[in-house]
């Protein structure tokens, strides 16, 4: 099934640019209650997805930085330790399916590069609780006569 269907349109979605400053981004990333959120590069383009995790690390290996100085600090100083893949717009569910055991969320691009929004995790366990339990169970003896 094409990903369309399942596709959250980059206005709904809270996303920031390399631009953004560290206070700005813990601010959002508080306020939406999110642990990642994309990135995106001054074209547009999907640039990854910063978590938490990188945020604390790189509050950790700088310390001379305080929560008073994070406005100073630009995302694109901040190192992102995943890398988070992005699927194009024409992508199936089926394969975003390995993605979302290690991503909350896969980023959605067209074919420019350009961000136009996700599919969350919560949408593919649905799609593939779906598929487990709608479709007809074989009892025993039709799985032996064939």
């Amino acid at each position: 099934m094409n990903i369309a269907f399942f596709l959250l349109p980059k206005q709904e979605v809270v996303w920031l640019t390399v631009d953004a400053t560290l206070r700005q981004t813990l601010e959002r990333m508080e306020h939406h209650r999110y642990t990642a959120v994309p990135i995106l590069d001054d074209d547009g383009g999907y640039a990854g997805t910063l978590t938490e995790g990188d945020l604390l690390w790189y509050m950790k290996n700088n310390p001379q930085v305080t929560f008073d100085q994070t406005n100073k600090v630009r995302l694109s100083d901040v190192k992102m330790r995943m890398t988070n893949k992005a699927v194009q717009i024409d992508a199936n569910m089926e394969d975003l399916i390995s993605l979302a055991k290690v991503q909350n969320f896969v980023p959605v691009i067209d074919d420019m590069n350009r961000f136009i929004g996700i599919v969350r995790r919560s949408d593919i366990i649905d799609y593939c609780e779906a598929l487990i339990f709608n479709q007809p169970t074989r009892t025993g003896n039709e799985m032996a006569a064939g």
